[in-house]
């Protein structure tokens, strides 16, 4: 089945979903963007999973292209799921691994049960994905997905993130 997919502009943190994707950095600890503000909004129980995921599974980090869950803390989700994008580079197609962010992301939205998943703009903020090529590869991916998530929401932080996500949905 494929999940019904839809792009707001809006605040992530404030999405009453049941799983949020964190546009993580592999360290997990938390940073700027999105992963400050869901790190923020959500507070100290979020950075505490973290630490033990650090701690257990990933004492390296999260390798790129993978995703993790937590709790969401504070937030108005159930979970957290972590996942780290590529940072872009003209010089080497990582079109693979930005796509791999987001089934693995659905991946472990379908382990935890999760029917409802917001996700940002993985790798088009500070990782310099051009934002109509991160839109194309998002929705493409979720909707070639097999997964049982009901409804994809990207929810997107400015106007021309969100018309690039609104001509790739069609």
């Amino acid at each position: 089945m494929t999940p019904e997919i839809v792009a707001v502009r809006g605040d992530i943190t404030e999405a009453e979903v049941d799983a949020v994707v964190n546009a993580a950095n592999s360290t997990l600890l938390g940073g700027g963007g999105v992963d400050g503000a869901i790190h923020r909004r959500g507070g100290p129980d979020i950075l505490a999973e973290c630490k033990q995921l650090r701690a257990d599974t990933y004492p390296a980090g999260l390798p790129t292209g993978r995703a993790a869950a937590t709790t969401a803390g504070n937030l108005p989700a159930r979970w957290v799921i972590h996942t780290v994008g590529p940072v872009y580079a003209k010089s080497e197609d990582r079109s693979e691994q930005l796509a791999s962010a987001y089934r693995e992301s659905l991946r472990v939205a379908d382990e935890l049960g999760a029917r409802t998943v917001a996700f940002p703009a993985i790798s088009a903020g500070v990782y310099g994905w051009p934002i109509p090529d991160a839109a194309r590869i998002a929705v493409e991916t979720v909707r070639g997905a097999d997964t049982a998530v009901e409804q994809v929401r990207f929810v997107l932080f400015s106007d021309d993130v969100l018309a690039a996500f609104d001509a790739a949905v069609g």
